[in-house]
């Protein structure tokens, strides 16, 4: 990636004792980035320290074209065009939900469609008159998230936003931030530590450890990357772009992927929406034969690659499914029986109740 096609261009050193955050990092102008790592590997730094609220950083930052930190510039946090949403909302609590709304956005000096815009967008007309303590988690992550992007930034910062909620909640607000990375036109910088918020939101991945970048990328190829720790986690898995192509008599979703017709519960969606699904490798097993007889719904030819021993008497195969890979996590005894080999013709079943949509 070139200087020019860059809209954020990160250089940035932090010592903190012994703990030194050193990232040098190219991020494009639209979409967005997902920052993964263990806990304490520096993300939420990294996001403070763009934001311009970690004054000992060093190095060069640069945003949509503007310099807003080198080697003799450093502009203020309360000047850098960014909008932040933390864990916890932040919102002022003797104020209702527009007036919330309003604060930040009379100082930012933005218009008045871009506020009502996201109003519209975020569904928040219901909660106007409400003051924040009478909200759910989830609708007061929502009304942070307007309050950040009526004030017209030039990048959004989230922080681990989902991280404070439960499943439900999670579950409701994702849609949400899904508009917003396809609706804001600026770039999204998005911590988490959760794989599943990676797969549904992340255009380009960046792979978090002790204060460095150890990986970085388009995310469907570094989420597919065997060679990356991230496979070897416990919830191990590879993501595939799917298209809608119906939803059938049973309400389950029939969905086209390169590694064939998956069906899959989920929402209710257009024919021809694009999707992602994640498989995870402990939801797929093997068959040496196609099996009609079995109340697994998805079925699909593959080629045994790879097989790696993990610990616990586990084993990792690798698999190439219409070129495309597959996971499974299996036994070592399963193996055994089963002789499996490198090159081996197979059949991947998947419960359609597994798929994560």
């Amino acid at each position: 990636m070139t200087e020019h096609d860059a809209s954020v261009e990160i250089a940035l050193r932090l010592a903190r004792g012994e703990f030194v955050l050193e990232v040098d990092l190219r991020l494009t102008a639209h979409g967005t980035s997902v920052v993964f790592g263990p806990s304490g590997c520096g993300k939420s730094t990294l996001l403070r320290a763009i934001a311009g609220l970690e004054p000992t950083s060093t190095g060069t930052l640069r945003v949509a074209g503007q310099t807003w930190q080198d080697a003799s510039t450093c502009v203020p946090a309360h000047r850098r065009a960014v909008g932040m949403v933390f864990q916890h909302s932040a919102l002022l609590p003797h104020l209702r939900v527009l007036d919330n709304l309003r604060y930040g956005w009379k100082r930012a000096g933005a218009s008045a469609d871009l506020l009502e815009r996201w109003i519209d967008r975020l569904a928040l007309k219901p909660l106007l008159a409400r003051k924040p303590d009478s909200l759910s988690g989830g609708e007061r992550q929502r009304v942070a998230l307007a309050r950040a992007l009526a004030c017209a930034p030039e990048l959004l910062l989230l922080d681990e936003p989902l991280s404070a909620l439960d499943a439900p909640r999670r579950a409701e607000i994702l849609p949400f931030i899904e508009a917003v990375r396809r609706e804001a036109g600026i770039p999204l910088l998005y911590v988490t530590h959760s794989v599943e918020e990676v797969a549904r939101l992340a255009d380009h991945l960046v792979l978090l450890d002790a204060g460095k970048v150890v990986a970085h990328g388009p995310a469907l190829e570094l989420l597919n990357r065997p060679d990356i720790p991230l496979v070897l986690r416990d919830d191990a898995g590879v993501v595939l772009e799917a298209q809608v192509i119906e939803r059938d008599r049973h309400g389950l979703l029939r969905l086209r992927t390169a590694a064939g017709v998956l069906h899959a519960h989920g929402p209710e969606y257009p024919a021809g929406t694009p999707l992602r699904v994640r498989i995870q490798a402990r939801d797929v097993s093997l068959a040496l034969q196609q099996h009609e007889d079995t109340s697994l719904l998805n079925l699909l030819p593959a080629t045994l690659v790879e097989l790696t021993e993990l610990a616990g008497g586990q084993v990792q195969a690798r698999l190439d499914a219409g070129g495309t890979l597959l996971l499974a996590r299996i036994s070592h005894r399963s193996v055994e029986r089963l002789q499996l080999r490198p090159g081996m013709a197979l059949w991947a079943q998947i419960k359609a109740v597994a798929l994560l949509v």
